[in-house]
């Protein structure tokens, strides 16, 4: 296998393990009788590292809810250099009179332990029976907890999602679309495109028993994926994806955003991963649409087993169709294998489909379209 398909991130894939609840002085203790029968209903699960410039935003729009039961919000500095601890002490007497309770702590450490450990230690000193997921840099809209909440109650075992707004409102425009205009089947069948999850991390609610049935969040090194693994672990354990068809959550875009440190292949062998433990496995042979540079790492980096699956490559282009075979260079078979690349309307479903959405002006999905084809059953979008 070549170097594009690294092994090592799979291990990533692996249920990190169970903690105990934090108490403020850093200790782990058994969680107490009285965190099972808490009276918060929700608890906002905010993560903080180098935010001042957005907390006082932030916090603003938590203390706007308009939801009536019983909040609290739990806030983790992960080693800030700025005054964002400053700032998350000053507004707590303004939550607190408004009958939100606050509960902040965080540590001195010379680096910032990451996403995952933040939010791990939020989730710990947390006691609502919801979690609402919500990042320092971004804004809720009035209405958030309170639909979000309703929605939870009757999917207890979803994430919950919502559409979002971006800020500034030109950046990430093919994305931003994506996230608001699937459709609720979408949400289960395109888990596999490089998006990541389908309802994104901070618009995440779900209930506290289903988080704990999960997991807590990876909490290795910089640069990994964290809300995708927990993504992915949600579906194995059987959870489903749910999203409030309206805008509750104001989505900053800036360079200092965490999602930058992830590495497009770390992200890219993970959902290679996924697809062929939860699909390509399922099948006896399939079709992969598209043979170019995609298409055929993807049939590079599948496993042994998989990789045999292969029955063609597909495509729309005729310099590629009229070459007739991919040969699989790397192979250590003798022959190496050839893989038949065919015009889309001469090749068999299933197929993963590795040509990017919404970059085609409509002609992919047209063709598929005119095959008549059910997605989640006849194709997956990979791209």
């Amino acid at each position: 296998m070549t170097m594009e398909c690294s092994d090592e991130v799979f291990e990533l894939n692996v249920k990190p393990p169970k903690r105990l609840r934090t108490v403020q002085t850093g200790a782990e203790t058994e969680p107490d009788a009285q965190e099972s029968q808490s009276k918060v209903d929700v608890s906002i699960i905010m993560p903080v590292y180098n935010a001042s410039c957005w907390l006082d935003e932030c916090l603003q729009s938590i203390l706007d809810q308009d939801f009536t039961g019983i909040m609290e919000l739990s806030m983790f500095d992960d080693a800030s250099t700025d005054d964002s601890r400053k700032v998350m002490e000053a507004w707590k007497g303004k939550l607190e009179a408004r009958g939100i309770s606050v509960v902040i702590s965080g540590h001195n450490s010379d680096q910032p332990r990451g996403v995952g450990y933040a939010k791990n230690k939020a989730v710990a000193q947390s006691s609502g029976k919801y979690l609402c997921f919500q990042d320092a840099d971004d804004i809720m809209l009035p209405q958030r907890v309170r639909l979000q909440f309703e929605t939870s109650v009757l999917h207890s075992s979803s994430l919950i999602g919502c559409r979002v707004r971006r800020l500034p409102e030109s950046s990430t425009e093919r994305y931003t679309r994506w996230i608001n205009t699937i459709t609720q089947d979408q949400l289960l069948t395109q888990v596999y495109t490089s998006h990541g999850p389908t309802v994104i991390m901070p618009t995440w609610f779900c209930s506290r028993d289903w988080f704990s049935t999960v997991g807590w969040f990876s909490e290795e090194s910089k640069g990994v994926p964290e809300d995708l693994i927990f993504f992915y672990q949600s579906l194995r354990e059987g959870g489903l994806v749910t999203r409030v068809d309206q805008c509750l959550v104001v989505y900053r875009y800036h360079e200092k955003a965490t999602t930058h440190s992830v590495k497009e292949e770390t992200i890219w062998n993970l959902r290679v991963g996924f697809l062929q433990e939860r699909v390509i496995s399922q099948w006896e042979s399939f079709t992969i649409w598209n043979a170019g540079k995609q298409g055929r790492k993807l049939y590079r980096c599948l496993n042994d087993t998989n990789r045999n699956k292969v029955k063609a490559f597909c495509d729309v282009d005729h310099n590629k169709i009229n070459k007739g075979f991919y040969t699989y260079e790397d192979s250590k078979e003798r022959p190496k294998p050839r893989i038949p690349i065919l015009h889309y309307k001469d090749a068999s479903p299933p197929f993963i489909i590795c040509v990017k959405l919404d970059m085609t002006g409509g002609v992919l999905e047209e063709n598929l379209n005119s095959l008549q084809l059910k997605e989640g059953i006849d194709f997956f979008h990979f791209n």
